[in-house]
């Protein structure tokens, strides 16, 4: 069961390809006829058999007959008949390699498949190649070189393309996949593989679009957590709202959804077909940069000048020795030579020049990376200097980078770099994006670490209280709240806003600004205005009462004029907010299609789609985001002191973000809120006015009595497209012999506490869990446990706390997992497999059992209806254990090693 369900798809020892009568030219589709050529071209490292649906005897050859993977290249009226015969002859794989084909045949042939629990990839679909395995089961060209790059492509033309570009590149792959319409292997599930096949270092992908938000992002999220991932999306529209009702969604594409999405997930963007393979090699090389700061080691101003200007163009940093470096290298360098921004050895740098400028930046802590640049120049020998930077002892701790300009001169030269895998580039341009890649790659890793829970640590909100709000508002078949509806909202969620009141007549207008002190600002109160300076239902700065009574009356009138259909409440009055040098914010939140709620930050104020400030994030929030979210916005700059203003409270300003991302996610209604503006001073953040959408949801809502005693039913949280950090699943319980532990859900900070785990665990007990005798987890897999997606999996870890003291007598508390259960959902979605260990010095403790009874009810709490595994039979505690808690114990008919323990939930 350890074995990915994609197994027999991607790594078959068996196939059966059914691609017409080679005798019969008018039997076989030319897809049928590239794939047997294929076939013959390159030698499937297992077995290969030939079926034809139409052949007389071929259902007698069915019972000798059994492959992992089919093959078909039919036409349409066989493809059915195809799948059939590979269900009977015990096929959990197929491809189907055709195009053009519509969404109602697809459907159809995913209903046979599904009939005859086959994976399906395709329609519409080149096929896949696997270079290791010597297996092109594709039309999409001759096999790939082997190499450590995986392709996902969701155009059958680019792949095509792709390869081809690969082949005179010298780039090799470990995976090639083409995607189409209607597949139903989808691209979340072909990266899910990728994430777990050890041949496969990092992966790239092409993208036009996906179908479901949620698998997406786990997949994509959990790849990019074990390897680099590089993404090359085309297609760029507008938002799906095309009425733009809030500010937010008049000024948020989907492609910024986009951008943010692949951020906190961990992956990386590129704009290009060829920035796609400089972006994948150099990430490929496993460089960590903790920084943006590229040193540029030059022999010609001019070249080192391009990448200077380039680095500060995209965002980076230029990096400089620190002047004891730079005391320490001079004497090595040419008399010429200048070290004060770029590193320029000048037009007498030889070999060693080089390897000194490198060396000494190597070694900076002020510089994150380096590219070297070379000119042609009379007299200086190319290849020599590349072999100067191939002698560098590897790996390196920073990233090095090579540009040699130039064409003929430099050929050799540009294969010792090659030779060494140093990527190297044609132009510093190149260079410096290909290291603004890895540098965003570190930073996106940073965000996707990142999985808060769905409240902060703030005062707990009235979500009661703003659930009743929403639910009086949609029984009145409204969608947009009033001001003073929208303010209530934000009140419940504890983000500060201006006082207001509602005014029903001119007099009253009068008393409720004289009580509030003026000077005060009146505004139109209309579920049917959307902006409500459209119809002149704003006015500041009214001064006294005379002024409120007959500014009143005078919007009013205007109003009527202006909207006679819609329905008006009154006029609201508030105190005007005097911040002297305060900040003008907004915060805003809208629905993308398929991504669900992003909260978007920026500059606010009457010119806030003029100004177009705008930076995004997907919920949950916590501190560490919002903090990542301010500093992308442009006003960023003027939070801090600015032109004699003080500092900002930032924490106020980001408390607010953590409240907004607290109404996003429990209140799946929302649709989008425009806060605008807030003012920012150093005493804090108020709202001063909010204007929201809501609509019904078809998303489940978190109960507040849930049956398992979490305290939630499992189908909470629906709508994001990031699943929070499941807190409520967290306990704390005695232990027996006295102390207690605390169980909660696995954390992405967890990985060292786990891998101390697995390398204290005995030979037998580790033997037991993984059925291997490595010593600890490899990396890959040490991410896998730890960073999850909450919705299809749970890993549990029991925690207990152990005090040390320190030479200065200090008592030291730190944490130890001692114990983890978990479990994955089956790709029927119904049921799951379990797993379980516990420190062989805690056995016996009761933790183990604790572990099993609350992975299980985690299992109940997602409406999974069968929990099940394989232990050794050789176990005799573990079968012991499962027998006490109820499960039913089988012998395991594909290894009578292991034992099949099942428990219905």
């Amino acid at each position: 069961m350890d074995k990915h369900f994609l197994n027999p798809l991607f790594a078959p020892s068996s196939v059966v390809a059914f691609v017409g009568n080679a005798d019969d030219p008018g039997g076989q589709t030319p897809a049928g006829r590239t794939l047997r050529e294929a076939f013959r071209a390159d030698r499937f490292d297992g077995t290969l058999r030939f079926l034809d649906v139409r052949t007389k005897g071929t259902l007698e050859e069915l019972s000798q007959t059994h492959a992992d993977l089919a093959l078909i290249a039919l036409a349409p009226r066989d493809v059915g008949a195809a799948l059939e015969i590979a269900g009977r002859i015990g096929c959990t794989a197929a491809v189907v390699i055709s195009s053009g084909i519509g969404a109602e045949q697809a459907a159809q042939w995913r209903k046979i498949a599904k009939r005859e629990g086959v994976h399906l990839l395709g329609p519409n679909s080149l096929g896949f190649q696997r270079p290791l395995l010597h297996l092109n089961a594709s039309v999409a060209g001759p096999l790939a070189k082997t190499g450590p790059l995986a392709l996902v492509s969701q155009s059958g033309a680019l792949t095509s393309s792709m390869l081809d570009w690969a082949r005179q590149n010298g780039v090799g792959f470990s995976s090639v996949v083409s995607l189409g319409p209607h597949t139903s292997v989808d691209i979340a599930q072909v990266l899910d593989f990728l994430a777990n096949d050890q041949a496969t270092h990092s992966i790239i992908v092409y993208l036009e679009g996906i179908d479901d938000a949620r698998r997406f992002m786990s997949a994509l999220r959990s790849a990019s957590h074990a390897k680099p991932v590089v993404v090359l999306k085309a297609g760029r529209k507008p938002a799906g709202n095309e009425a733009a009702q809030t500010h937010s969604a008049a000024i948020v594409g989907s492609d910024d959804v986009f951008d943010s999405a692949l951020r906190r997930a961990g992956a990386v963007r590129v704009r290009s077909f060829v920035e796609l393979f400089s972006a994948a090699k150099c990430l490929a090389s496993r460089y960590r940069p903790v920084g943006k700061r590229l040193a540029v080691v030059t022999n010609g101003g001019g070249p080192g000048v391009l990448a200077a200007d380039w680095i500060n163009e995209i965002g980076l940093h230029l990096g400089k020795l620190s002047a004891p470096a730079q005391k320490l290298l001079l004497p090595a360098l040419p008399p010429l030579a200048s070290l004060t921004d770029l590193m320029d050895l000048s037009e007498d740098a030889l070999p060693a020049h080089y390897r000194a400028a490198i060396d000494a930046a190597s070694a900076d802590s002020q510089v994150d990376g380096v590219l070297a640049i070379f000119s042609p120049k009379p007299g200086a020998d190319a290849a020599a200097v590349a072999k100067a930077l191939a002698d560098i002892p590897r790996p390196m701790n920073k990233p090095l980078l090579a540009c040699w300009m130039g064409d003929s001169s430099v050929g050799k030269a540009r294969l010792v770099l090659a030779d060494a895998t140093i990527p190297s580039f044609r132009t510093p341009e190149a260079a410096v994006g290909a290291f603004g890649n890895i540098a965003a790659f570190y930073q996106n890793q940073q965000l996707l670490q990142q999985t808060p829970p769905p409240l902060s640590a703030l005062a707990k909100p009235d979500i009661e209280g703003a659930r009743l709000l929403i639910e009086s508002v949609l029984a009145e078949r409204r969608k947009v709240l009033t001001e003073m509806e929208s303010k209530t909202l934000l009140s419940s969620f504890h983000i500060p806003i201006t006082r207001t009141l509602l005014a029903r007549s001119a007099n009253e207008a009068m008393m409720i600004a004289t009580q509030l002190g003026f000077p005060v600002a009146l505004k139109i109160d209309s579920p049917d205005i959307s902006h409500k300076s459209d119809v002149e239902g704003v006015a500041l700065n009214v001064m006294n009462g005379t002024g409120a009574r007959d500014t009143y009356i005078e919007m009013m009138e205007r109003v009527a004029r202006l909207a006679p259909e819609a329905r008006i409440n009154g006029v609201t009055v508030q105190k005007m907010v005097r911040a002297r040098r305060g900040r003008e914010i907004y915060v805003g939140m809208v629905t993308d299609e398929p991504f669900g709620p992003v909260i978007v930050f920026g500059a606010g104020g009457t010119m806030i789609e003029l100004l177009n400030d705008r930076a995004m994030e997907l919920p949950p929030l916590n501190q560490f985001l919002a903090r990542r979210l301010i500093e992308r916005s442009r006003v960023a700059e003027t939070l801090g002191e600015w032109r004699g203003a003080s500092a900002v409270d930032m924490e106020a300003l980001e408390d607010v973000l953590l409240r907004v991302s607290e109404m996003v996610c429990e209140l799946p209604e929302l649709r989008e809120m425009d806060i605008n503006p807030i003012i920012v001073d150093e005493s804090g953040a108020i709202s001063v006015d909010a204007r929201i959408v809501v609509a019904s949801s078809t998303h489940a809502v978190a109960s507040n009595t849930g049956h398992t005693g979490y305290g939630g039913a499992g189908n909470g949280y629906q709508h994001l497209a990031i699943m929070p950090y499941p807190a409520r699943y967290r306990r704390e319980w005695p232990m027996s012999g006295g102390g207690t532990y605390i169980v909660r859900p696995v954390h992405p900070n967890d990985a060292q506490m786990l891998q101390a785990l697995v390398q204290g665990l005995s030979p037998e007990s580790r033997w037991f869990r993984f059925v291997s005798r490595f010593h600890e987890l490899p990396p890959s897999m040490l991410s896998r446990f730890t960073l999850i997606d909450y919705d299809r999996e749970m890993a549990l870890v029991a925690v207990v706390l152990e005090r040390s003291v320190s030479p200065d007598g200090t008592v030291l508390e730190s944490e130890r997992i001692v114990g983890v259960s978990r479990y994955i959902t089956n790709p029927d979605q119904t049921s799951c497999e379990f797993s379980l260990v516990v420190a062989d010095e805690f056995s016996g403790k009761g933790i183990g059992s604790r572990l099993m009874e609350s992975i299980i009810d985690v299992a109940r709490d997602k409406g999974l209806a069968e929990i099940d595994g394989l232990v050794l039979a050789t176990n005799p505690d573990m079968l012991k254990l499962v027998r006490r808690l109820g499960f039913t114990v089988k012998a395991f008919p594909e290894d009578p090693d292991f034992k099949l323990v099942t428990y219905m939930l």
